[in-house]
């Protein structure tokens, strides 16, 4: 049901997700001289134009998220459901950022270069706050239908 307006935060929020999967969301800029590298959510591309595969589970989990939130879409019968699977799309975007952490700690320090996070980093951030109110949506959605049970 397109016309809820939690769904339109479930679709806002798989927008940006798929946005921020094409988009650089770090930078790595050498201490001395060398080529600035940038982080995607599936590579790091080097300067001289190599993929290193090795940040992949940032786009997995993105992936994911896309697709449960698609299921949520498609959920709508069921809100109990619904509201559990925005709450799970949540964590997963809390632990992409920390995963996301991690991998530039630890990339970081072994090729001794310094960190700087691109504009795209915050998109999974706002995907969070629009599955939180899509939540609360849900839940209003429930409320009401329960209270017009105890009418009858």
């Amino acid at each position: 049901m397109i016309q809820r307006k939690q769904t339109l935060f479930l679709i806002v929020a798989i927008i940006l997700t798929v946005v921020c999967l094409c988009l650089p969301i770090g930078r790595f800029v050498p201490e001395s001289m060398g080529v600035t590298s940038l982080m995607f959510n599936l590579w790091i591309q080097t300067g001289n134009g190599s993929h290193d595969f090795s940040v992949w589970a940032l786009f997995a989990i993105l992936l994911l998220t896309c697709s449960i939130a698609l299921w949520a879409i498609f959920s709508y019968k069921n809100r109990t459901f619904q509201s559990r699977l925005c709450l799970f799309n949540m964590l997963l975007l809390l632990g992409w950022y920390a995963v996301y952490a991690v991998f530039a700690i630890i990339l970081g320090k072994d090729q001794k270069v310094s960190f700087s996070v691109e504009i795209a980093a915050c998109l999974p951030f706002i995907s969070l706050i629009l599955h939180f109110l899509a939540r609360k949506g849900i839940q209003a959605d429930e409320a009401l239908i329960k209270s017009m049970d105890r009418i009858r």
